[in-house]
């Protein structure tokens, strides 16, 4: 079947950097009218020439997707998409934006994606119990790649192991290979009721604390009271370093750092300014001790019940589509957010030497190292050569 290539006009979503919002459609619609004139055929001719001129200027200012024909014919759908993090100033968000605009393109609008920021569909853990449980409330949820370690997930926990990836070159020639394909597809071998549908990362995870406990080495983690999330490999990287970890929820880190409740956390630099830490921890540690790789995960449920074989193809065709982009864009943000937190005055402490750190988090990596993970660690590894 010919596939014809069609252009979405698209509302401008800017960010600090240049990101292509949503609010997608498919072909335009066909409207009939009553001719006024007897040459009824020549005027239908004029305007289906002036709606492929209209498609084509508008392929020049937006860009154009090329839709999956058996898909668009197939019955509407809408999945609810989950993000914790604004949509707006992140790059997980912007990912998020890529994937619902590449779904509805080249689904031809069969496939709405009902995409909500800010965590107002609950916190992570929460929305991924129900993806799992089979509530149904969420159908799709980007999450950090180490949130399903509590799921039964074991090669997985590789991705969170701290300073795994010594670049993101490292990261992507890692996912783009056999072994990243296996890492994806381990949910839905499990069968736990979800299933990966790509991976991307929101640049580097740093800690970050309060005004008066400026961090610059491993010796000044000592007695902090830090945040950690449920995954057990940070919370036990955050006991190595000799720190307290204390398990907030992310939308607690804010107040619980203004009243003394913690001394800091950690979260990729994109996502710690955008949610305003730097007001109550203005000392950023450039640490890195890992990179804040993230999945977007799919209900098995979803997948297999509410969407036809060809609005599958879609979902999985514009997965690769988000990941792509998100590489394209990740490191550029980072860069461009670090300095506009120099700009503001914010403490960004550079870490040049990283040799303390790696060997202090060592043992934590060799804990989570079982032998059937060892081999498919080193191979992971091996990829920086």
């Amino acid at each position: 079947m010919m596939k014809k290539t069609v252009s979405i006009i698209l509302s401008t979503v800017m960010l600090s950097f240049a990101l292509v919002g949503c609010g997608l459609s498919g072909a335009p619609a066909q409207t009939e009218t009553a001719a006024e004139e007897p040459a009824a055929e020549a005027a239908a001719v004029t305007a289906e020439e002036n709606t492929e001129q209209s498609a084509a200027e508008a392929a020049e200012v937006s860009g154009d997707y090329t839709v999956n024909e058996a898909a668009a014919a197939d019955p509407a759908v809408t999945l609810k998409m989950a993000e914790l993090n604004p949509l707006e100033g992140t790059i997980c968000g912007a990912a998020d934006l890529k994937f619902k605009e590449a779904v509805e393109a080249i689904s031809g609008g069969s496939i709405t994606i009902d995409l909500q920021g800010n965590g107002v569909l609950g916190v992570e853990a929460d929305i991924l119990d129900g993806m799992i449980g089979g509530t149904g409330t969420v159908d799709i949820c980007r999450i950090g790649a180490n949130s399903l370690n509590n799921y039964g997930i074991s090669k997985g926990i590789l991705t969170s192991l701290p300073y795994t990836f010594s670049s993101r070159e490292h990261f992507w020639a890692v996912m783009n290979s056999p072994i990243g394909e296996e890492l994806l597809n381990e949910p839905a071998e499990l069968g736990i009721g979800v299933r990966g549908l790509f991976f991307g990362e929101e640049g580097t995870r740093n800690f970050f604390t309060v005004k008066n406990k400026p961090v610059a080495s491993p010796d000044d983690m000592k007695g902090l009271k830090l945040r950690s999330s449920a995954d057990p490999v940070m919370s036990g990287m955050i006991a190595n370093l000799g720190a307290t970890p204390s398990p907030v929820a992310f939308s607690e880190i804010y107040p619980s750092m203004q009243n003394g409740t913690i001394d800091g956390a950690e979260q990729p630099v994109a996502n710690y300014r955008s949610n305003s830490f730097q007001e109550v921890g203005p000392n950023l540690t450039l640490d890195e001790h890992t990179l804040g790789v993230i999945e977007v995960v799919m209900t098995d449920v979803a997948f297999n019940d509410k969407l036809t074989e060809n609005q599958q193809a879609v979902i999985l065709e514009a997965s690769r589509i988000a990941a792509d982009y998100c590489a394209e864009v990740s490191e550029e943000k980072e860069a461009e957010v670090i300095q506009q937190l120099k700009d503001e005055g914010i403490n960004v402490i550079e870490i040049e030497d990283k040799t303390a750190w790696r060997e202090i988090c060592s043992p934590i990596v060799q804990e989570y190292l079982t032998d059937d993970l060892k081999d498919l660690y080193q191979q992971i590894i091996d990829m920086a050569q």
